[in-house]
């Protein structure tokens, strides 16, 4: 299990610092900018709750596309990164538009792991 752990961090981190393709980054800020839009962010929320996504993504993205990685392994781990920004988030953010992301995430999440069934 801890070499599991070791080998999830390592790969996380070279995913992260890795240089990522243009196409991929636009893809990130287009559903970074979605999101903000369905919470109707106001101008100063979306300045504070914008760079706290884009940080977060290619950690979530590095999660999606770890293929060894089962289902559940995937739900756990994407479900650490959104758990370390949440209390900045929830400072940010109004009860209701925090539920409504909390949804977005959960939606997400269900998507990779159908993703990763469908590749099973």
């Amino acid at each position: 299990m801890s070499k599991i752990l070791t080998f999830t961090s390592l790969a996380i981190m070279l995913l992260i610092i890795a240089p990522v393709a243009p196409a991929q980054n636009a893809d990130r800020l287009a559903k970074i900018e979605a999101v903000a839009q369905e919470l109707k962010l106001t101008p100063e929320q979306e300045a504070k709750v914008i760079p706290i996504l884009k940080e977060e993504a290619p950690k979530l993205e590095a999660v999606k596309s770890n293929t060894p990685m089962s289902g559940m392994q995937k739900m756990r781990e994407l479900r650490a990164i959104h758990a370390q920004n949440a209390p900045q988030l929830q400072q940010i953010l109004s009860p209701e538009q925090y539920q409504k992301l909390q949804l977005i995430r959960e939606e997400d999440i269900k998507k990779a792991i159908a993703a990763k069934r469908s590749t099973s």
